[in-house]
């Protein structure tokens, strides 16, 4: 059983590598922020088992793709629009920070509720395909 559980994984990750390398910009963020919510989801439900290590390491990967999400803001050609990102994603990370030390299910809620709305804004403005 396990080793079909691993090649699952490895297939799940190369269709994800494979997806990170076809993806242009726009798609990359839209990746990072689903990315980013399914970790927190799944930490949520690691929470829920009692397996703290995996919830950790879960919270760990999600706070990740955020800090790659923060940095890749262009804060003078995005004006206050990134500035505000700049200060969710911030805010997202203290929440995350108090969500793995205190087992606290609602700040995994609320960070995921936050990247939500960002995500939903994102798809919104997609660039038009030709």
């Amino acid at each position: 059983m396990l080793g079909h559980r691993n090649y699952a994984n490895q297939y799940r990750s190369t269709g994800v590598s494979a997806a990170v390398l076809e993806a242009d910009p726009h798609r990359l963020v839209a990746l990072m922020l689903s990315g980013a919510r399914d970790r927190i989801r799944l930490a949520g439900a690691c929470l829920e088992r009692g397996d703290i290590p995996r919830k950790a390491k879960a919270i760990s990967d999600a706070s990740g793709l955020i800090t790659g999400l923060n940095g890749a803001l262009n804060l003078e050609a995005g004006g206050e629009i990134a500035q505000g990102l700049q200060s969710l994603y911030d805010y997202a990370q203290q929440r995350l920070l108090i969500a793995n030390s205190d087992n606290d299910a609602a700040a995994l809620t609320e960070v995921d509720s936050l990247l939500g709305d960002i995500e939903s804004a994102w798809l919104a403005i997609a660039p038009k395909t030709p």
